[in-house]
C-alpha cells in the first residue's frame, strides 16, 4: 500500500512468517494482527523494554515512539485454505534516525544492543504461542490486545480522510480490525485502515 521500511544494513529484526492451516474464515483475519502484535510486544516484556504499546492497526510503540511495524497479506487458495505472509519489521540496534522523528530502537530505549538472533525466535515461539491460543480462546488474546492499545481512553486528536479534524476516544477494536472511537457528542464512531490518523 505504499508503505516503506528503511533500515541499516545488520542492525534490525526485518522478517516475514508464512502462517498456514490457522484462519478458516477470511472474516477472522484480523485475529492474526491481534496474536501477532501481542507476540511481540511479550516477547519485548521479557527484555524489560518500558512502556509498550500497539498502535492501531500495525504499529509496536514504546512511549511516543515506533520501534516497528506489522504488515500481514492474505491470500485465499483455489481450496478455499487461507495463507498468511505476516511482516515485521523492529528496530534493535540502529540508533540514528535521520528525517524520521518518531522512529525509535530497542537499543535507544534501554542504552544497550540487542542479539537480533535471540529476538527473533522469542517472537516466533509467542506468535506459535499465540496462534494455537487463536484456535481455543481468542477472547483472552483480545482482551490483552485491547489493553495494550496507544493511548486507549485517552481523548486524542484525530485527522479524517478530508482533512477535518476532531477529538476523540479509543474504545477498541472491533472484530473485523476497525478502530472503535466514543466521539465529542457521545456517539460511537468505527474507522477502517487508512480512512483515520491519530494526530500525536
Amino acid at each position: 500500500m505504499g508503505a516503506v521500511w528503511n533500515s541499516e544494513i545488520g542492525k534490525n529484526l526485518i522478517m516475514s512468517v508464512l502462517v498456514k492451516n490457522v484462519l478458516s474464515d477470511i472474516s477472522l483475519i484480523y485475529h492474526l494482527n491481534v496474536a501477532v502484535a501481542l507476540a511481540v510486544i511479550e516477547a519485548l516484556q521479557k527484555q524489560n523494554i518500558p512502556d509498550l504499546s500497539i498502535k492501531w492497526p500495525n504499529d509496536i510503540m514504546a512511549g511516543n515512539k515506533k520501534i516497528g511495524g506489522i504488515l500481514i497479506e492474505n491470500s485465499i487458495k483455489p481450496d478455499g485454505e487461507i495463507h498468511s505472509i505476516v511482516g515485521l519489521g523492529l528496530n534493535v540496534n540502529q540508533k540514528n534516525f535521520e528525517n524520521l522523528p518518531k522512529a525509535f530502537s530497542l537499543a535507544l530505549v534501554a542504552e544497550r544492543d540487542f542479539d537480533k538472533e535471540m529476538l527473533l525466535l522469542e517472537i516466533i515461539d509467542r506468535m506459535k504461542t499465540n496462534i494455537g491460543q487463536l484456535m481455543e480462546n481468542p477472547d483472552l488474546l483480545w482482551q490483552a490486545y485491547t489493553g495494550h492499545l496507544f493511548k486507549k481512553g485517552i481523548p486524542m486528536p484525530f485527522e479524517n480522510q478530508d482533512g477535518k479534524q476532531f477529538m476523540g476516544i479509543i474504545e477498541g477494536v472491533e472484530p473485523d480490525g476497525k478502530l472503535r472511537i466514543l466521539l465529542e457528542d457521545d456517539t460511537f464512531a468505527t474507522f477502517g485502515l487508512k480512512e483515520i490518523q491519530m494526530l500525536y
